[in-house]
């Protein structure tokens, strides 16, 4: 297996870095450990195919109990931001009301971007309580509430005179103090990986600064819309994009010739060319985010295209689904007692068929709800959809916890 501190010229880095950050590398390697495990040769899962038609009445009922009409969103932050009822994504578009299109979009893409950042799990014990509503709320939509607090108040601009903004001198120095207030986090409210969380927002604020040709002189995420925006864009686009300027965020001793993988991770059995063998990409945080930033731009007028080139997000939600419903079961049941790393072979096997079976499950969830492809995109079906169903059978099984233990510093799951 070839690993990041394997000789090769730079160029054989840049070209192996580059087949790494593209959603076609995640999928073949996926499809190709999904063919490896239903031919009995992986060391940790067995794949029950017939169990996928369950699964998939089971995803298209928890979506027609959320979306009657079967008029569904993309599956993004932006409907956290709507979590108890509430029509917050409203409430900041009326107060950038006075900004034309390209800013109102710019602040947006601030909030999403700083917002998908601080989105990875809480744990069981932390919580939001909303001051305005008295409304408590946990894991994402709870981070989602709070970090959508924080950017209205101002919390990521260093401008008091332009609260509603994120740039990069205020990001550098961000602190455990300040961002556990800002999550009401403490003794009695723990979020896991607070301190991971103000390491990446800091390393973001240097990745913007560094970047002025992209994220402009203050080091502001939204500058991603002025390099990007035209009449149309193509989702895999934004998603390269991100990965080219903001890779180096990532927290993660993985590399290629000194160039930061990120959430790309070794499994001896993934083939490839060159320096690439070997590694098997996700860059799950990157693609949430990409579903994330459609939106805005689409409010701005620009249409978003190829939306089904990203993949589906290898979280535990969706993974979870696969295994509650038995499309995976573990070869050994005491795998499931175990904590594990997102770096162990057993996690990156887990992420990768979550990929390749999100993809078989899709159109057998489209099939059920007599919808097409143009009509429900993957973006759709996540949304509608499988993580809900995850999540559902989380709550009945579990009360809400994973069904495996993944030590992470809060910047992966």
């Amino acid at each position: 297996m070839t690993t990041g501190t394997d000789i090769g010229t730079d160029a054989d880095s840049a070209v192996a870095v580059r087949i790494l950050r593209r959603t076609d590398a995640i999928r073949d390697r996926a499809d190709y450990l999904l063919r490896r495990a239903r031919a009995g040769e992986s060391r940790w899962f067995v794949v029950d195919d017939d169990s996928l038609a369950g699964a998939a009445d089971f995803v298209a009922d928890v979506t027609r109990t959320r979306y009657p009409d079967l008029v569904i969103p993309y599956h993004s932050r932006w409907r956290h931001f709507e979590a108890g009822g509430i029509d917050r994504t409203t409430d900041l578009r009326a107060r950038l009301a006075t900004l034309d299109a390209a800013a109102q979009a710019r602040s947006m893409i601030d909030l999403a971007v700083v917002s998908v950042l601080l989105d990875a799990g809480a744990g069981p014990d932390w919580g939001y309580v909303e001051p305005a509503t008295g409304q408590r709320f946990t894991r994402s939509e709870g981070l989602g509430v709070a970090s959508w607090h924080a950017f209205v108040d101002g919390a990521f601009s260093s401008d008091p005179a332009q609260p509603w903004q994120v740039d990069a001198e205020r990001l550098r120095s961000v602190d455990d103090a300040a961002l556990g207030r800002a999550f009401q986090a403490g003794p009695g409210n723990p979020l896991v990986g607070l301190s991971g969380r103000v390491q990446l927002l800091r390393r973001l604020g240097a990745a913007l600064a560094s970047q002025p040709e992209v994220f402009g002189p203050q080091g502001r995420p939204g500058g991603l819309f002025d390099v990007q925006a035209g009449p149309a864009v193509g989702a895999h686009d934004i998603l390269v994009r991100l990965l080219d300027t903001l890779s180096g965020v990532w927290l993660a001793d993985n590399d290629i010739g000194g160039i930061p993988l990120g959430d790309c991770w070794p499994h001896p059995a993934v083939p490839g060319v060159g320096l690439s063998l070997g590694w098997m990409p996700f860059h799950k945080l990157s693609q949430w985010l990409t579903y994330s930033l459609l939106e805005p731009f689409e409010w701005a007028g620009v249409t978003v295209t190829g939306l089904d080139a990203l993949t589906g997000l290898p979280e535990y939600r969706n993974g979870g689904l696969l295994l509650d419903t038995g499309v995976l079961r573990l070869r050994d049941p005491a795998a499931s007692g175990r904590t594990w790393s997102v770096a162990d072979e057993f996690v990156v096997e887990w992420r990768a068929l979550t990929v390749a079976l999100l993809d078989a499950l899709a159109p057998l969830v489209r099939a059920r709800l007599g919808l097409d492809s143009q009509a429900l995109p993957l973006a759709c079906v996540l949304e509608g959809g499988t993580w809900a169903a995850g999540r559902t059978l989380a709550q009945q099984l579990r009360a809400g916890n994973p069904p495996l233990s993944i030590s992470s510093d809060g910047t992966v799951f």
